[in-house]
């Protein structure tokens, strides 16, 4: 009781404390005219209906107490406006907008200056007692759209790698405490990207393209006086092309911390297109002739000028090439690097093969001039200089130098020198006899001499092969070595670096024909992908009787590669069987698909886990020399039902039989791949992977059963045996024969479609059969026929066995999922009526025809008798003569 009485207490209590709460938007409010406006009213702690009226009053009187107040717009009463404010409420320039049951928001399209004064957000007493304030008030401050924004055209056309200024004017009148920003976008198409934001709280805001080239001074904000700001945009390239917009925003700063957007204007600021470096780049030697024929010993000069319109924002890199072979370049740091040799590159090292000194250095801005000292016959052919131009990114790239991007390449045109000399001329073609396509493939490679003239009596070719590695394939940049040479005499000169490979045969070079040479490498690896290169020399003989090298042509370079990529595994998991109950059998297969990859073994774990983000659980797993265990995950007597068995070269299956509710989960594979450097080896991972998952995700609605009752015949007579047969059927996923049972019930009634029946037999999901006690003389017997079938016997059918009978049945399953016994729905048969008839003739007939046979039996019996009576007893012997007188005497008659 004193329980009761202290809840009532603290009830009343709460009750008299809790007051009603006005709020509205925190103020004062600055809002810039033309603008809309938005004020916000919600009412708490509010007694009565859940949804509350507002009414909204403003005073443009700055002394609140004796202003007069004009009514503006109501949520109830639509004639709630002043006249001076109804056309703007019929127009909806001024309109309430209800948020939830106890908020709203007053809206004013374009607020005016005359809307400037202090507002009201009054809510009507719905209260059972007047507690709390009814009414909150707010200042709106109307100032005039001073925002002002003047940008400054950039020009139209910019070249690649040159700076643009964007400069923007954004200026107002300070009337109030508001404050500026300046965006400065970029549209491209539909799309608009921004570049940066500066305030309005005084920081700068990268957009999420520009952050990394801000932060490496790519972009500059440049703040000016009197509202100007500018905006660098330093080494454009054509990535930079667009219309450039300038945004200015004033915003204010509400109590609270929140910042306001006020009023903002978009200006455009012009298109800018960059011209792209290659279309103004331009390259040319001097002197101009296509062809220049020199002497040996002469000294060779070309002059290499290169134009563009940003020459002065570019770093060049200058090459010169002869036959498409770099002999000397000059980096964008001034670094030159030559690749020629001033040692003769051929065997005998004559003056023939002998090359020119060569030199390379900048005369001035844009020019380069080459230099070759002592040129010979090798220092012949077509001549062109290369220059790439690169423009600096900013910031410092991986390796602490700038970083550059190669804004454009372009080639001169061929200068053909000829040094005079008579020597021997012939045509070398490479080409591949037999191209790797996997690595340990064979590769064969011939270098074939053709068109030879000019090559003197007793003349001997000479064959050089060099190689050069692909960018990427080793650690050590790309060079050129070289990898054996077959001399004028015959004899095999291997390089020290593959001398080991020729001793083994692993690769061989060799002279199949009088004009080809071949190049064999039994077993290609990945270190041999590169450019093979033949070079031919012709020797001659000297009147000494040696040898001397008078001409040497190179092949062209050819690349031999093949796809390069790494040992990788793929894996498809599918379901073969789909679990769609409980019970049924789960089977998946994984597919495994290679490349790069020899004869393997693979090692497979089965994997599952409840969710994507749940703990993952190894199920089994199979060895690359195929032994299976189980995982910690499995159940110990389930084990029975798990296989994984390797169902071909590179096919696995797993089977879980039987599955539960326990088992819905996310299967896949991990197949890991194995291999053996030589048989007898051991077992060393290649690469590993897992498949896609496959789910177990059944719903147990259990099985559905549906029941119905017939007769083999509506009417019997007495004393006849009458028969009922229940049946039910089921549907869905149906259980096992042995894991199904059922209860069943017959009732009966007197009347048809009686409500009051009584039970007559049943027959539980063991097989007990109970009967109940019955008022007739007959008997009942119940019989199974099969699983689904029962039949209800009625012996010596009575009268009092009349009427409607029904049987109702309890289905009892095991269930597949949880291993237990679940009872199902309860069904109800429809009614049959039997009918007993009392057959008055069958009654009768028998009774009669024995009572007739013993009427006539006794009537013969009487007329026999009295016959034989009257004869015998009764005769008079003596005869009286019959009178023939008509009369005869009374006393005769």
């Amino acid at each position: 009781m004193d329980r009761v009485l202290g809840l009532v207490f603290a009830v009343f209590v709460l009750g008299e404390v809790s007051a009603r709460v006005v709020e509205v938007s925190p103020g004062p409010l600055i809002r810039v005219e033309g603008q809309p406006v938005s004020i916000r009213c919600d009412v708490r702690e509010y007694g009565g209906p859940r949804e509350q009226d507002f009414e909204w009053v403003m005073s443009s009187d700055a002394n609140v107490a004796t202003g007069s107040r004009i009514k503006i717009i109501s949520t109830f009463d639509p004639g709630y406006s002043h006249p001076s404010l109804s056309k703007r409420v019929a127009s909806g320039d001024i309109s309430v907008e209800r948020l939830e049951d106890n908020k709203v928001e007053l809206k004013v399209a374009e607020v005016k200056s005359t809307d400037a004064g202090f507002y009201w957000c009054q809510t009507p007493s719905t209260d059972s007692v007047y507690s709390g304030n009814y009414e909150e008030k707010v200042q709106l401050i109307v100032i005039p759209n001073t925002l002002r924004v003047s940008p400054l055209a950039p020009p139209p056309v910019v070249p690649e790698g040159s700076d643009i200024i964007l400069s923007c004017n954004v200026t107002r009148e300070l009337t109030q405490s508001t404050y500026l920003s300046v965006t400065w976008s970029v549209k491209r198409g539909s799309t608009s990207e921004d570049i940066l934001v500066f305030g309005p709280q005084g920081d700068v805001v990268a957009g999420s393209k520009y952050t990394r080239r801000y932060s490496d001074g790519g972009i500059r904000l440049v703040p000016g006086k009197n509202g100007v700001f500018e905006l660098v945009v330093t080494r454009v390239t054509t990535s930079d092309d667009g219309l450039y917009e300038c945004n200015g925003t004033e915003w204010t700063h509400e109590d609270g911390g929140r910042w306001v957007k006020i009023v903002e204007s978009v200006r455009e600021m012009g298109t800018v297109t960059v011209t792209p470096t290659g279309q103004s780049l331009g390259v040319k030697i001097s002197p101009s002739s296509p062809s220049l024929l020199l002497t040996p010993d002469n000294t060779l000069t070309l002059l290499c000028s290169v134009a563009a319109d940003n020459l002065a924002a570019l770093s060049l890199e200058v090459t010169w090439l002869v036959d498409g072979r770099d002999i000397i370049t000059m980096e964008r740091s001034g670094v030159v690097i030559s690749n020629t040799s001033s040692s003769s590159s051929s065997p005998g090292g004559g003056a023939q093969g002998r090359r020119g000194d060569s030199s390379l250095e900048r005369t001035k801005v844009g020019e380069y001039r080459l230099g070759v000292r002592g040129v010979s016959g090798e220092d012949g052919g077509a001549y062109v200089c290369r220059v790439r131009a690169f423009v600096e990114k900013g910031g410092r790239s991986s390796g602490g130098g700038g970083r550059w991007h190669m804004a454009a390449e372009k080639t001169s045109g061929v200068v053909t020198v000829k040094v005079a000399q008579i020597k021997p001329s012939f045509t070398l073609t490479l080409d591949p006899v037999l191209t790797p396509l996997v690595t340990s493939d064979p590769t064969e490679l011939a270098c074939h001499v053709t068109n030879i003239t000019h090559l003197p009596r007793g003349g001997r070719l000479a064959v050089t092969w060099e190689h050069t590695s692909l960018p990427g394939v080793t650690e050590d940049p790309p060079t050129s070595h070289l990898i054996g040479s077959l001399d004028a005499h015959g004899n095999l000169v291997p390089a020290s670096s593959y001398s080991e490979r020729m001793k083994s045969g692993a690769l061989t070079l060799s002279r199949v024909q009088p004009n080809t040479f071949t190049l064999k490498i039994l077993q290609t690896q990945e270190v041999d992908m590169g450019q093979y290169v033949c070079s031919v020399s012709a020797w001659t003989l000297t009147s000494q009787g040696d040898v001397m090298n008078s001409s040497e042509h190179q092949s062209s370079a050819l690349t031999v590669r093949w796809a390069t990529k790494r040992p990788t595994l793929n894996v498809v998991a599918k379901q073969v069987r789909e679990a769609l109950v409980g019970g049924a059998t789960f089977e998946m297969s994984c597919t495994v698909s290679t490349e790069n990859l020899g004869e393997v073994g693979y090692s497979v774990l089965i994997q599952s886990q409840d969710s994507l983000q749940s703990t993952v659980r190894t199920i089994m797993s199979q060895s690359p020399d195929s032994v299976v265990q189980h995982g910690g995950a499995t159940d110990p007597a389930r084990r029975d039902s798990l296989v994984l068995v390797k169902s071909g070269p590179a096919e696995f299956r797993f089977r879980l039989t039987g599955v539960q509710l326990s088992d819905r989960a996310f299967y896949w594979c991990v197949i890991t791949a194995w291999t053996k450097q030589q048989p007898g080896h051991t077992w060393t991972k290649a690469t590993s992977t897992e498949s896609n998952k496959v789910r177990i995700d059944f719903q147990e609605n259990g099985p559905s059963f549906a029941i119905a009752i017939q007769s083999d015949a509506s009417t019997v007579y007495p004393w006849e045996t009458a028969k009922m047969e229940c049946s039910l059927s089921v549907s869905g996923s149906s259980p096992k024969t042995d894991d199904l049972a059922y209860e069943v019930r017959w009732f009966f009634t007197r009347l048809r479609g009686g409500q009051t029946t009584s039970q007559v037999v049943s027959v539980d999901r063991f097989g007990v059969v109970r009967n109940d006690v019955r008022n007739s003389s007959s008997d009942v017997s119940v019989e199974r026929k099969d699983t689904h079938t029962y039949l209800l016997n009625i012996h010596g059918t009575q009268d009092s066995d009349s009427g409607e009978y029904h049987c109702v049945a309890t289905p009892w399953y095991l269930s597949a999922s949880t291993g237990a016994w679940t009872q199902a729905a309860q069904l109800t048969s429809s009614r049959v009526f039997l009918t007993v008839k009392f057959a008055v003739w069958e009654s009768l007939k028998l009774p009669l025809l024995y009572g007739v046979s013993a009427s006539v039996g006794v009537g013969v019996f009487s007329l026999v008798l009295g016959l034989v009576c009257a004869q015998c007893c009764c005769r008079n012997t003596t005869h009286t003569p019959r009178s023939r007188n008509k009369l005869m005497d009374l006393e005769m008659d």
